[in-house]
């Protein structure tokens, strides 16, 4: 549990107490969140960018240590940015 940040705490500890309630319409919620699911994930936009070589061959080892493909390290990175997962360590050490 000590991973857990104090909202996920909040939620766990209603739910073990009972507190939560099952939405009466349930398959209606669920739909809604498979469709927001699904939207999120869809990958309906193409893009050109030129890189360095030496970046490009960086992401692509990158990829490959991963065991996956470089373009879907490049999606994964830049939505990680766009969502403000992607932390800059240099920037929070200077912190």
């Amino acid at each position: 549990m000590s991973r857990l940040d104090l909202e996920e705490r909040e939620i766990l500890e209603a739910f073990e107490k009972g507190e939560l309630k099952r939405p009466k319409d349930i398959e209606q919620e669920l739909e809604r969140h498979r469709e927001a699911a699904t939207a999120t994930f869809r990958k309906d936009a193409r893009i050109n960018i030129r890189l360095s070589s030496r970046d490009l061959r960086s992401l692509q080892a990158l990829a490959l240590r991963e065991g996956m493909p470089y373009q879907t390290l490049i999606s994964s990175i830049l939505h990680k940015y766009v969502d403000g997962q992607l932390v800059d360590k240099a920037a929070a050490n200077d912190e």
